[in-house]
């Protein structure tokens, strides 16, 4: 996950989820759950600092399936066996607490955390999310 204000990333997390999913949308919405918690805790830090009411964080999910799921208040066959904890989600959806977004693979920046790309990608992929290299003068 990877948070922004504006343009800024202010806040990211790479980690190896705790549980085992069976599916690449199970896996999308555990992460969206994560980034739920992480995203209304950052909202509150916000409002706590400059005192004023922040907007609902924009959660940039590339799996539309996962999406649906979080959107369904009603619980789907394929959705039964997910742990209560991660249906969290879809109570911030639906109170408008967090929204969610669907992204193309391509531009979901938060990958550059999680996944080998080549040289051009890896490096319109760094620029998007405002990494600059910087150069070392080294000493003869």
């Amino acid at each position: 996950m990877m948070f922004f204000l504006e343009t800024c990333p202010i806040s990211w997390q790479s980690q190896k989820q705790k549980v085992v999913a069976l599916s690449t949308c199970e896996a999308e919405y555990i992460a969206g759950a994560a980034a739920t918690c992480h995203g209304i805790w950052l909202r509150r830090l916000l409002e706590e600092i400059t005192g004023q009411s922040v907007a609902a964080p924009i959660l940039r999910i590339d799996n539309k399936s996962a999406i649906e799921l979080a959107k369904n208040p009603v619980l789907h066959s394929r959705s039964k066996h997910i742990d209560i904890k991660f249906h969290f989600i879809r109570d911030c959806v639906e109170k408008g607490q967090v929204i969610l977004e669907q992204v193309g693979t391509g531009q979901q920046l938060a990958d550059v955390l999680t996944k080998p790309f080549g040289k051009n990608n890896l490096e319109r992929m760094r620029t998007q999310v405002g990494m600059v290299v910087i150069k070392q003068e080294h000493p003869h």
